[in-house]
């Protein structure tokens, strides 16, 4: 995957967007998120300051006060959950907060992003957590000859 990314960030396809779109859409067709839920499991969102104003709201709680209960803020000096798996998941694998959920939550695995090719580490970090992203990655790389 590494190699392909490579090759990709230096010359992207000219339809690469609408391909991506269309692959991922397909995949989505298919894939019923709540079976699986590694996302959620496994690594937790950024949170942006409309994240947790949004949320703080949703739970009738000052921002700060979310901040201090759910949040700590990583290495990279950005809100993140102050533990893995996410608090919000319910045993059933449904979000506890879907309808407020942080923007990293909404987008992810982020394969219909435009300018793909920019986020390719990301997307090699995904391609490991999410079975989806792995089907859409697969599927690009037969469709697109690099």
């Amino acid at each position: 995957n590494k190699t392909f990314f490579t090759k990709l960030k230096k010359k992207p396809p000219k339809q690469l967007d609408y391909i991506m779109q269309e692959l991922h859409e397909e995949e989505f067709e298919r894939t019923d998120c709540l079976e699986c839920a590694n996302c959620c499991k496994t690594t937790g969102p950024l949170f942006t300051n409309k994240d947790v104003e949004r949320i703080a709201k949703y739970f009738k709680m000052k921002p700060q006060q979310f901040i201090d209960t759910y949040l700590r803020i990583d290495e990279d000096n950005d809100y993140v959950l102050q533990s893995v798996p996410c608090t919000f998941l319910g045993a059933d694998n449904y979000c506890s907060i879907y309808d407020v959920r942080p923007k990293a939550c909404a987008e992810f695995p982020h394969t219909d992003r435009k300018k793909f090719q920019q986020i390719s580490n990301l997307t090699m970090k995904n391609v490991a957590i999410c079975p989806a992203a792995y089907n859409i990655v697969e599927a690009m790389k037969k469709r697109i000859n690099l």
